[in-house]
């Protein structure tokens, strides 16, 4: 196997214990730089090259990026209503990866937006939906914001205010 990335040991050490313990384990003393500030963090698992979960916060909710990741693992494995919540049996089965995201800048057009590169947040009122960067199928800007849109439940032709991301994704 090969080594993983701090943030997905993380994030599968997290679903493990909240499985085994069914409580969050406590974030880890030692923390290494890239998981200490403050981010939001969506975490996403698959199964076969299928997601399985993915849920995540575009903006910090926790003390550190670490505890971030500690919910949102739990949160993806367990709570992402499209699924059904992961079985201990499945975890070794699993694909993961961590984005930890930049704080989103608001743009004026979706000129400005490049699906392999950055992410995207569209906003109407109280409706928010967002899609990671460089997702396979996501070719086009117009996919990118219309599969947002449909995530947060805003018909096509509404006004939309809309926001860019870059992540650092962790495999």
């Amino acid at each position: 196997m090969d080594k993983q990335s701090q943030p997905v040991k993380l994030a599968r050490e997290s679903l493990t214990y909240y499985l085994e313990h069914g409580r969050f384990m406590d974030k880890p003393v030692e923390l290494p730089e890239n998981l200490q500030g403050r981010a939001g963090v969506f975490v996403s698992f698959k199964k076969e090259g299928q997601l399985r979960g993915c849920i995540g916060t575009f903006e910090p909710t926790q003390p550190s990026i670490a505890e971030e990741i500690i919910q949102n693992a739990v949160s993806a494995g367990t709570g992402d209503p499209r699924f059904s919540p992961i079985k201990l049996s499945e975890l070794a089965e699993l694909e993961i990866s961590v984005d930890v995201l930049e704080t989103p800048e608001q743009i004026d057009s979706i000129d400005d937006l490049e699906p392999k590169t950055y992410g995207v947040i569209v906003r109407n009122g109280r409706r928010s939906g967002l899609l990671l960067p460089d997702l396979e199928g996501v070719d086009t800007v117009t996919e990118q914001v219309s599969i947002a849109m449909q995530k947060a439940g805003i018909q096509a032709g509404k006004e939309i205010d809309l926001y860019r991301f870059t992540v650092t994704r962790y495999k």
